[in-house]
């Protein structure tokens, strides 16, 4: 690493995020939303292809880091964990805390500094560290009410276990000019499956389904009793999945059946980005579907930044809404059905609390039975002022989209952006008084819920994306192989870490009445962009959509139904093979063309901003992507304005410019060298972005 170049400290926290909630089924088993929060930590957890992953950490700024679970049978009661970290030459410093209950077995290239905390002592360039945790999980708080509730959240019961993935973070140094990204991936040493951020280990049957992109994972232990039958569970989380246009939406949900043999307190739990656990005995023909319940929280990305507490109900209310609407919707249940389940949130204690004030239930499940109704009764009002143009899907959705903790300021606003202020003062009086609607009749909601809005589509126009102006290159999944084509969606984009991507985006109403669009931009199913259209039918329009990636590493964008894979490089995934300058010797003023040949350092799409250096300092060229295999020729025109002898660096390699005839005098001067000849002559470098030629 260049001494020169300052250094900072940044933390990127890994494995196990803030759980979207702990949802129960029934008043006797109530669910909470846990507290991920350990020591301070906040951190998560995924899958990633393996290889792409490592063609990444051998060609780019990317630390790749995996974590083994190991099953404990003979101990029951803990389980075994493994951090292997894979370090860049760009990184310098490295060091990964534990949750407090770890109990580390052994290290190699790590040594503890106090309170968790392992630094990398840099002599072996794939640290490790292994320790035990606790398997077993009960009466976890909930960060808003602080309740418990008995009975386990996660369980060893010898012959099969369900844990949470540990927490683990991960700070380390990186130059300034430098951005480092993390790939991250989870696995179980022996029988067993993972989503990454819960585990199961013993023998399982898992199941699969993929729709829309988002791949819906069923892992079924021997030891459970699946009440039903594992397609028609998957079956109504893909149908949950394609119905949810609420962004958030995982490349991968992972989902166990827990054994219904062991003390579980509630019915299922939902943890981190996309995995829960729901017990093997829960029914689809259910109002309260424990199944469509947790698979909600896995579409409730606003739900992991500490929900304020005047908006913490909607977290629960949320849920458990859309789990009988949807089950209503499925054929699964019906409307009488539906219907008895709201109306519990009438009577008291429910009715009693006010759902934006926590301190004031006089029972835990409040946000369970009364914020149901309350969120389906906004819902019915939206779609009947806008003749089913808006629902509260769009205020989901907006929820999501945001960056802050939600708060219930923000939840009004939303709501009011959706159905004006009529709406708002609907949702106030419901939410921050006593003040509680009467579940709706059948014609009632045949009148609101039948209507649907005119149909707008969007997705990605013609123009292929631009990286800050600049066009970067859009390769089809067919010209890509190796790793590349494995990840490869519709479309591969390469691009620089740090540089905006603004996606061009066409939004079309394909009916012959007036309607609303939200085209989002999401990025790994977050929202990072958004922007609303009303559109007369018939009507098109335009816009962009931007982000800014923050560091290296394989990305999932989806803009409507296009999707596209984007490859975040960094300058290292370019490779200089031939640097040339003609002609190498001219007189002062004259021009030279520097040409730089460059392929791809690896198997992957590459990208990244080569400059060219001199004595006189650096001079961006022009950005570069490249499809793997291919080669590109840069050329750059050069002036120099004094006699002497000029080094052109380019990626790695350089070659000597001479200008006009000072060298061979200064040179027979007494205590002149080249060197200084060249710093005498003050340089004055003119770089002018020039052609650029593919071979």
């Amino acid at each position: 690493m260049n001494a020169r170049i300052a250094t900072l400290v940044i933390v990127v926290l890994l494995v196990g995020s803030l759980p979207a909630g702990i949802a129960g089924a029934s008043a006797a088993a109530p669910s909470i939303d846990t507290d991920a929060g350990t020591d301070g930590l906040e951190s998560t957890a995924s899958t990633s292809d393996h290889d792409a992953a490592t063609a990444l950490t051998d060609a780019d700024d990317v630390i790749y880091r995996t974590t083994e679970l190991r099953h404990r049978p003979d101990r029951p009661g803990e389980f075994e964990a493994e951090v292997r970290v894979a370090v860049p030459d760009a990184v310098s410093g490295l060091a990964v805390v534990l949750e407090s209950d770890a109990d580390v077995a052994a290290t190699e290239g790590f040594e503890s500094v106090g309170d968790g905390r392992y630094e990398w002592t840099e002599d072996v360039d794939e640290p490790s560290i292994r320790f035990t945790m606790p398997a077993d999980r009960t009466g976890l708080a909930d960060r808003d009410r602080h309740e418990t509730v008995d009975g386990y959240t996660f369980h060893d019961a010898g012959d099969w276990a369900i844990v949470r993935v540990p927490f683990v973070g991960l700070s380390y140094q990186q130059p300034e000019s430098v951005d480092v990204g993390v790939e991250e991936t989870t696995t179980v040493d022996g029988a067993g499956a993972t989503g990454g951020d819960i585990a199961v280990f013993g023998p399982v049957e898992e199941h699969e389904r993929t729709v829309d992109g988002e791949t819906i994972r069923l892992a079924v232990p021997h030891d459970a009793a699946l009440y039903e039958d594992p397609d028609d569970v998957l079956e109504a989380l893909a149908a949950a999945s394609e119905r949810l246009a609420v962004g958030d939406r995982n490349a991968e949900t992972f989902v166990v059946a827990a054994p219904g043999d062991a003390d579980w307190g509630p019915r299922g739990v939902q943890y981190g980005d996309g995995d829960a656990w729901v017990v093997d005995d829960a029914p689809l023909e259910a109002a309260d579907n424990v199944w469509l319940h947790e698979y909600v929280h896995t579409r409730q990305g606003f739900a992991g930044g500490d929900t304020a507490t005047d908006a913490a109900w909607i977290v629960e209310a949320q849920a458990e809404y859309y789990a009988g609407l949807l089950a209503k919707e499925q054929g699964l249940i019906s409307f009488s059905e539906f219907r008895t389940a709201l109306e519990r949130g009438e009577r008291s204690p429910y009715a009693d609390g006010i759902l934006a004030e926590p301190a004031t239930w006089t029972d835990v499940e409040t946000d369970y039975v009364k914020g149901p109704l309350v969120y389906g009764e906004l819902d019915r009002k939206l779609r009947l002022a806008s003749d089913g143009d808006r629902t509260l899907d769009d205020v989901f959705r907006q929820l999501n989209a945001q960056d802050d903790s939600v708060t219930g300021t923000d939840l009004l606003e939303a709501i009011e952006r959706a159905g004006g202020t009529e709406l708002r003062d609907s949702a106030e009086r419901y939410t921050e008084t006593t003040a509680t609607p009467d579940a709706w009749n059948r014609f009632e909601h045949r009148a609101a819920f039948g209507p649907s809005g005119a149909t707008v589509t969007y997705g990605l126009g013609d123009d292929p994306p631009a990286v800050t102006g600049q066009e970067w290159d859009v390769w089809d999944r067919d010209a890509l192989t190796g790793p590349s084509a494995d990840l490869a969606r519709e479309k591969v984009l390469a691009v620089p870490a740090g540089e905006r991507v603004d996606a061009p985006v066409v939004v079309a109403n394909v009916d012959d009445r007036s309607g609303t669009a939200d085209a989002t931009l999401q990025v790994d199913g977050e929202i990072v962009d958004s922007d609303r259209h009303v559109l007369e039918g018939g009507e098109r329009a335009t816009t962009t959509l931007s982000w800014v990636p923050p560091a290296p590493g394989v990305y999932d964008v989806r803009v409507g139904k296009d999707r596209a894979t984007v490859y975040v490089r960094s300058t290292p995934s370019l490779h200089v093979t031939e640097l040339r300058a003609e002609p190498d010797s001219v007189g002062p003023g004259d021009e030279v063309t520097v040409m730089a040949t460059v392929t791809t350092a690896d198997e992957l799409p590459a990208a990244g901003t080569l400059e060219v250096r001199n004595a006189a300092g650096t001079t961006a060229a022009e950005p570069i992507a490249l499809a793997p295999g291919e080669t590109e020729r840069l050329e750059t025109e050069l002036t120099f304005d004094d006699d002497g002898e000029y080094e052109v660096t380019v990626g790695g390699e350089s070659t000597t410019i001479t200008v006009g005839g000072l060298r061979s005098k200064l040179e027979s001067m007494p205590g002149f060298g080249v060197g200084v000849a060249v710093v005498a002559a003050g340089l004055a470098v003119l770089v002018g972005l020039g052609r650029r030629r593919r071979q």
